[in-house]
């Protein structure tokens, strides 16, 4: 409520033109006009402005199935609250756990060797071993905390890190492992993901799918990678997380260059779903694709992406580059080729959605570098604690998780506005499997 206080000292009132405009005050009542006093307080009290509600925290994705993160890199722990899963649903932790060990740091020689064992507690949402339909939190403790080994970078930025535009956000920042803005914060994307995983596959049979494509100037060709057959044990075969043996050799031995050098490098992280319904997206500004590349380009080291023939395809011509159709022998229309990479027109066609993420090297180096303090002061600055040499290896299931996580909330989008009523057989097929 906002008060004005007006003084009139020069004359007495003359009339109804002195209160023009003020609320009723148009016929003055003869008493005030033959006040003796020379001055006159009063005050107006315009209408009440409506509230301003500004969301911008940023920790929340999703409209029907919304995950909000919490905490730090050295904070006590790190969750999720899960809201929008349907209830009944089978959920315990130990469908969360094994995503979450392979995004766990200390796996291998050629990841950061913070010891985290990341076990994850459902702290509700759960009753029974089923879903209640209310939100589910999902809490990770972290145990491993080297805080000390943040001293130096208390007042110097890290070259290519977020500490120095944190400060220029916010005015202050944590210092120990860069806050929010550390990978750690990827757990709670990861066990979300997994909840959504599981539905996708109970439901529609859709399978989500990551690996290793390139790291640094190791690049797997795509050709030695069935698309139709790929498996999560073939994946999972070795430290890097690349399907090709012989490649995934290749890989290690570049990461291994730079580890022992205290530099690090970057790679690729393909991305495939299987089994995906038809029609999920929309014409405009959520295009299936457009969320999927705000959900891949959201985690941290994120610098590009591409999804179906990506750039490569501007070097085609329409006649090269369209994906004919033909009908299959289920009666169902289907692409001979797949450039499109499973979307078309921002929706969903029911065939193998193809997308790749590129990760920048790791900025936190063990190497000295030139920079600045908090104080305007240049320095050189050499970076403790414990880095991964490669993201791309552990990015791989946070990728696996924010492209499930992007499907969830279309999918239920999609049974909204589309199936809430009888769908048109002639040219739609049903949600589930």
């Amino acid at each position: 409520m906002i008060s004005v206080a007006s003084s009139l000292s020069s004359k007495p009132f003359l009339g109804p033109s002195r209160t023009e405009g003020l609320p009723g005050m148009c016929s003055l009542p003869s008493d005030f006009r033959n006040l003796p006093t020379p001055s006159l307080q009063f005050s107006v009290r315009p209408r009440t402005l409506k509230k301003l509600q500004v969301q911008a925290a940023g920790s929340t994705f999703g409209n029907h199935f919304r995950v909000t993160t919490y905490g730090e890199s050295h904070g006590g722990a790190v969750g999720c609250v899960i809201d929008g899963v349907p209830p009944r649903i089978p959920l315990s932790e130990a469908d969360l756990q094994p995503d979450l060990d392979r995004r766990r740091p200390g796996q291998s020689r050629i990841t950061t060797p913070r010891k985290e064992t990341d076990t994850c507690r459902i702290l509700s949402g759960v009753y029974e071993g089923l879903t209640t339909g209310t939100p589910i939190h999902v809490f990770v403790p972290n145990t491993d905390h080297r805080g000390g080994d943040y001293d130096e970078m208390s007042d110097a930025y890290r070259p290519s890190h977020a500490d120095a535009t944190t400060d220029m956000k916010f005015g202050i920042r944590i210092v120990q492992g860069g806050g929010r803005s550390s990978a750690r914060e990827t757990i709670a994307r990861v066990a979300a993901g997994a909840v959504a995983k599981k539905i996708l596959k109970d439901f529609s049979g859709t399978e989500v799918l990551a690996y290793v494509s390139q790291v640094h100037k190791v690049v797997l060709p795509e050709d030695l990678v069935d698309d139709h057959t790929l498996t999560l044990d073939q994946i999972e075969s070795n430290i890097v997380r690349c399907p090709d043996p012989e490649y995934a050799e290749k890989m290690i031995a570049a990461i291994d260059a730079v580890r022992v050098r205290g530099d690090s490098v970057g790679g690729v992280v393909r991305c495939i779903v299987r089994n995906c319904p038809r029609g999920l997206g929309s014409p405009v500004f959520d295009k299936l694709e457009a969320e999927l590349a705000k959900a891949c380009m959201s985690l941290p080291a994120t610098k590009g992406f591409e999804f179906g023939s990506g750039f490569a395809g501007t070097f085609l011509t329409g006649s090269e580059h369209n994906d004919e159709f033909y009908t299959d022998e289920q009666e169902r229309v289907r692409t001979r080729t797949n450039r499109s990479g499973g979307i078309q027109g921002g929706i969903s066609n029911g065939e193998i959605i193809n997308m790749r993420t590129a990760f920048k090297p790791t900025a936190t180096i063990a190497r000295k570098q030139n920079t600045v303090t908090k104080n305007k002061e240049e320095i050189e600055l050499t970076a403790r604690g414990r880095h991964d040499p490669c993201v791309v290896p552990r990015a791989v299931p946070m990728v696996e998780a924010v492209v499930a996580l992007v499907l969830m909330d279309q999918l239920m989008a999609q049974y909204a506005q589309c199936h809430l009523f009888p769908y048109n057989p002639d040219v739609q097929e049903p949600l589930s499997s």
